[in-house]
């Protein structure tokens, strides 16, 4: 069996444990890590591998997993989907995963290759949950209840403000869908809080929540990239009422989204040209092995 090439593009926390998941993968094989400086410098675990700045000195790529932050995920998704190759990435924006998928489609199909976006845990595998839940209960609610723990994609958006030398956005569930936002940040030298804490505010990452801004002497002393996720559907199956339905999960964050971007980089080369979210795309084909195997150990 000729295993899947992949490369992983950007190395930060998502791009070490998509690594990781790679290497543990029986069908594929990391054929390199595009960095910005193309090095491998204070990293010795890239050393059996090419580390470059350009994506097309490794030669033959399937599939690109953008461990980038969400922000950079349109320009790079059209980078490398205009040179045919796959892409997938954990794009954690909801409110705008409809319009990334509208605008990378199109450009996906003319160049025959596939991306899977949104393929972290949530947006993602959660998603999945969900879309199953309301299939069980179509008339009903769910609610999505994060953490408490640390969100990668809040902390990133954090660390962009100006004045910003780290921070740490811990996600607190109160219940029914709704969180509040503890936003730890360690300031440049002269920075001003008060602007840092008033853009962080305005963020459309934290516009929509409860958010509290502390500044800290130093992140790195509250760092902790646990997180967990609390899904509950109370609903209607057919005229029967009162059906419950609940998914929990104790996660290391990053650790789960770069085994989501495998699964989906795995179901990538198995779809038909285009850009799909994961609820799109049947679970089978996200996982390793001979598909009449799995059919008879799962169903």
């Amino acid at each position: 069996m000729e295993r899947i090439k992949v490369a992983i593009v950007g190395y930060g926390n998502i791009g070490k444990y998509s690594l990781e998941a790679v290497e543990a993968a029986p069908d594929m094989e990391c054929v390199g890590v595009v960095r910005r400086n193309g090095s491998s410098a204070g990293f010795p675990e890239l050393a059996p591998y090419k580390v470059v700045s350009d994506i097309r000195k490794l030669g033959k790529v399937d599939v690109a997993i953008l461990a980038t932050p969400s922000r950079k995920v349109k320009e790079n998704a059209e980078m490398y989907l205009a040179m045919g190759i796959n892409t997938v990435d954990s794009f954690d924006i909801h409110t705008d995963i409809c319009a990334l998928r509208a605008a990378l489609d199109p450009l996906a199909k003319v160049n025959g290759a596939v991306s899977v976006i949104s393929a972290g845990w949530d947006p993602g595998s959660d998603s999945v949950v969900r879309a199953l839940m309301q299939g069980l209960a179509p008339k009903g609610m769910t609610y999505t209840n994060f953490g408490p723990g640390r969100s990668m994609g809040h902390s990133v958006a954090a660390k962009a403000i100006d004045g910003v030398k780290d921070a740490l956005s811990v996600t607190i569930p109160i219940g029914t869908g709704l969180h509040r936002r503890m936003v730890y940040v360690e300031l440049e030298e002269g920075a001003d809080f008060a602007a840092v804490d008033a853009a962080i505010h305005a963020d459309p990452y934290f516009a929509h929540d409860e958010t509290h801004v502390q500044q800290v002497a130093s992140v790195d002393d509250l760092n902790d990239v646990g997180h967990g996720v609390n899904l509950v559907r109370k609903g209607v199956s057919g005229k029967t009422h009162n059906q419950h339905f609940e998914f929990d999960m104790s996660i290391n964050n990053p650790a789960l989204t770069g085994q989501v971007l495998v699964m989906a980089a795995r179901a990538s080369v198995r779809q038909t040209p285009g850009c799909y979210t994961m609820i799109e795309i049947p679970v089978i084909d996200m996982l390793a092995g001979d598909r009449e195997t799995l059919i008879r150990n799962l169903v």
